[in-house]
């Protein structure tokens, strides 16, 4: 890869404004709680808490909705059937014509989240609020900040956070708890599983960062995935939402500048360059012994990609379909 990384610098509040841009679809997933199978209450911070798919059933319709939230409000997600495999034709598609932002400023599950209390907690929080809180050095990479009153942030877990976490949350945003909405749902869920695959496209914008491809230059990104069948086991449940983007996710990007750094970020973002490819998630994570930082990094990536040469109008392919590993994830 030829091109710098992006520079340093301190994020400041940007004109797209994340939070503001997710409030609608949130209000309408609350609005909505009953048909969506999702529940709404009240933390005892005061925060308002969502469960889509921990003590509800949840559903797909929710799970695209958290989708979008997750993306800050500036992604489509839809859920389509015509997928290219076989036995699993129906797809999650994601496109946004503000990857950087929906994807790494948004989407990206990079805010750790820890309490001590009720003998601990941990989940890794993404969505709009991450911009809010500014703890993470990917922020400043792109130089994104938002600035809202409102705050809303979502898990992948079966429970909400503590009272002592939400407030700590909620000062970090700058945010009354009462202004913080906490979306959750579980990995093993309908809305879980969907909004996990969701991330087909900020897989690929977070390796292409993690490459030093200078980011200001992705201008639109797409991608589709198939909707894996939700499993009761969490190992097994995780594994299939991760074999659904490496083994059966395709992205295309649109960059501009020199052809040949479209060229070589194609080449180098498909997951079979991973030294772990060509196995199921749930076997790989077990032969770890559950350690996911033994894990090749490179392996979480879309399988198939695809980067279009703006100035050129040239397309880079790499990387394809490995149906019969989703076939065997997929049951």
């Amino acid at each position: 890869m030829t091109t710098e990384p992006t520079p340093r610098r301190r994020a400041s509040a940007h004109r797209l404004s994340v939070n503001r841009s997710a409030e609608p679809l949130v209000e309408q997933m609350a609005y909505d709680a009953d048909r969506l199978g999702c529940a709404v209450s009240t933390g005892a911070a005061g925060e308002r808490l969502i469960d889509a798919g921990a003590s509800v059933p949840g559903s797909l319709e929710a799970g695209r909705l958290l989708t979008e939230i997750c993306m800050g409000g500036l992604g489509d997600v839809a859920i389509e059937a015509g997928g290219r495999l076989r036995y699993h034709p129906f797809q999650l598609s994601v496109r946004t014509s503000q990857p950087v932002i929906a994807c790494l400023g948004s989407q990206y599950a990079g805010w750790q989240l820890t309490s001590e209390d009720g003998g601990g907690y941990f989940s890794m929080g993404s969505g709009p609020a991450r911009a809010l809180a500014g703890k993470e050095t990917v922020l400043d990479d792109i130089a994104y900040a938002d600035r809202c009153g409102q705050a809303f942030l979502v898990l992948e877990t079966g429970s909400p956070p503590p009272e002592e976490l939400v407030r700590r949350i909620a000062g970090d945003c700058g945010v009354a708890p009462s202004d913080l909405t906490i979306l959750y749902a579980p990995t093993q869920s309908l809305a879980g599983s969907v909004q996990i695959v969701g991330r087909v496209v900020e897989v690929a914008l977070h390796k292409a960062h993690v490459l030093h491809f200078d980011m200001t230059r992705i201008v639109s990104g797409l991608g589709s995935a198939p909707l894996p069948p939700p499993h009761p086991d969490f190992v097994t449940a995780m594994g299939r939402t991760n074999d659904a983007v490496i083994y059966g996710g395709r992205i295309l990007l649109h960059v501009t500048g020199p052809a040949s750094d479209a060229r070589d970020l194609a080449e180098a973002l498909p997951s079979r360059n991973s030294k772990d490819y060509g196995t199921p998630f749930a076997d790989i994570f077990r032969a770890y012994e559950g350690d996911f930082y033994k894990i090749d990094p490179n392996l979480f990536s879309p399988a198939e990609v695809a980067v279009v040469a703006l100035e050129t109008g040239e397309t880079f392919r790499a990387g394809g379909i490995a149906e019969s590993l989703v076939d065997a994830s997929f049951g």
